[in-house]
């Protein structure tokens, strides 16, 4: 007779991860949310559309009022200006015309070759840096990373010998943990929070909010340089001490079933030399054309780095053909796309995968729009900084808020832009009101966002990491996933957020038009 298998008891870390996989579960989808909240916004406007405020409206001078948006004058507007509040909602454009020419780039397989040809030429003693620093570089292919580097980790760690969960682990920590980090290379990830910051910094009841612009590389140099950080603690955390805990577990899968990192294919090799070439020509022909004062990528005044600079106006598009060209390149040389309709093809299936998106930000846009049309969040924004500036905060520790706020809100809400559409609604114009420029609030957000990302079950990649552990260590589940993880997850949260701190102490420039003070009443 066989004995009766008693399941073991949970933990309190495994009993709060499983109330945020419930909570976060029966959340709505994001963009039911979105569309849900901006119905709250309606009868709200609605309650308070009476109620007097002593809150002065900067741009009025007179108390602030809230709009009712469920008179017939405001739903008719609502309606009339649906489709241009839509399709002029910043984030829109500047993802899906970024999304053209990286879609290129991954269907032709030329990011994907890329990627491999790094890991096969790495030594032995840097194979763990280097592996979390493609994690990193494989934000430009957006999702990428999740499907091809991370399984990669492990046949490549286990291929030298080492355990491949630990393979798994350091590059989930790049792909995932450092997914706000940028190495050198911008990703699509940059404009799209840059937008959703200038619609949100436009919602402040600020006269000089009205016609701010956000540059897409406003955390350029922050994120460049966190690359590096997030690098030496996946490095430091996998090699001395992650790797060291996974030596009692066996590897008990059957060698046969493994999967095998694939050489790259004569045809792969000559694609990949000719498509970085192009590439490179491509850069230098753009930094040769913007040196001479009388560029035509400068702004009038001759400065390149001014937010009305044609370069700086023209990030997106400069993304889209650094990586329209080699992709081109790479499929003609390789024969992965052999015409032209093939590369359209790519630009096609790039954005099919962007269907979901575009659902989400049409609500979210509707949302928004209605958010700054009644007036609730410039109320909110004043309210808040009047609180703030009560409670007399040092701005470093109103920083910290902002990180754990959102990597608190990360363990719910799964999609990025999804997050910082809610927190920085409010958020940014509230923090502008205490003279934090949006582009100090953003940054905080992102270190947040992507230090708590490897240990949300609700990481809508989460399930396939624990499917690739599987095919090595057949009982792993998501506690061993979480568990795995969390000590990246707590180093990067404190040391990511001491690093913010040290590049506002020391005034270093977040990125490229970029401040860390709004000047108020101005």
């Amino acid at each position: 007779m066989e004995e009766a298998v008693t399941s073991p008891k949970k933990g309190i870390a495994n009993k709060m991860l499983d109330l945020v996989e419930k909570i976060g579960n029966k959340l709505p989808d994001p963009a039911v949310l979105f569309a849900l909240l901006m119905f709250f916004v309606w009868f709200a406007s609605w309650y308070f559309s009476g109620v007097s405020f002593s809150e002065l409206d900067p741009r009025t001078g007179s108390a602030i009022q809230i709009k009712n948006l469920l008179e017939a004058s405001a739903l008719t507007d609502f309606m009339a200006n649906m489709v241009h509040t839509f399709v002029t909602f910043p984030p829109l454009g500047v993802v899906l015309v970024a999304m053209l020419g990286l879609g290129v780039a991954e269907y032709t397989g030329y990011i994907n070759a890329g990627l491999r040809a790094i890991l096969s030429v790495t030594p032995k003693m840097l194979l763990t840096p280097v592996l979390v620093g493609v994690g990193v570089l494989s934000h430009v292919a957006v999702d990428a990373g999740y499907v091809l580097v991370i399984p990669l980790g492990a046949v490549i760690f286990y291929a030298a010998g080492r355990h491949p969960l630990a393979g798994i682990a350091a590059a989930f920590a790049g792909v995932s943990g450092g997914f706000s980090a940028t190495f050198f290379v911008p990703s699509s990830l940059d404009p799209l929070l840059a937008g959703l910051t200038e619609v949100s910094a436009r919602l402040s009841s600020d006269p000089a909010a009205a016609d701010i612009v956000i540059n897409p590389l406003n955390n350029y140099y922050f994120t460049t340089a966190s690359t590096f950080l997030v690098i030496i603690i996946g490095w430091i955390l996998t090699d001395k001490f992650i790797e060291p805990r996974l030596k009692k577990t066996q590897v008990d899968a059957d060698e046969a079933d493994l999967p095998k990192m694939e050489n790259l294919l004569a045809s792969e090799r000559k694609g990949l030399v000719w498509a970085t070439v192009a590439m490179m020509l491509s850069l230098v022909l753009l930094v040769v054309s913007a040196i001479p004062e009388t560029s035509a990528w400068r702004a009038p005044g001759g400065e390149i780095t001014d937010s009305a600079a044609p370069l700086m106006k023209s990030i997106v598009a400069i993304i889209f053909v650094f990586f329209l060209i080699p992709g081109v390149v790479y499929g003609y040389v390789a024969k992965t796309a052999n015409n032209h309709r093939e590369i359209v093809k790519g630009m096609s299936k790039s954005m099919s995968g962007m269907g979901y998106y575009i659902v989400m930000a049409f609500f979210c846009a509707l949302f928004i729009y209605s958010f700054g049309q009644s007036n609730l969040g410039a109320l909110l924004a004043i309210k808040g900084a009047n609180w703030l500036k009560a409670m007399d905060f040092h701005m470093s520790i109103t920083l910290v808020g902002i990180v754990f706020l959102s990597a608190f809100v990360n363990l719910l809400v799964g999609s990025a832009s999804a997050k910082w559409a809610l927190i920085g609604a409010v958020m940014v114009p509230m923090l502008m009101e205490l003279g934090i420029s949006p582009d100090l609030t953003q940054a905080a957000y992102r270190v947040g966002d992507s230090s708590s990302n490897i240990v949300t079950p609700l990481l809508p990649y989460f399930p396939l990491i624990v499917v690739f552990c599987q095919k090595y260590v057949k009982s792993t589940g998501i506690g061993t996933l979480v568990a795995l993880m969390l000590p990246y997850s707590i180093a990067m949260i404190i040391l990511w957020t001491l690093f913010l701190l040290g590049f506002w102490a020391f005034d270093i420039p977040l990125g490229i038009g970029s401040n860390y003070t709004f000047p108020v009443g101005n």
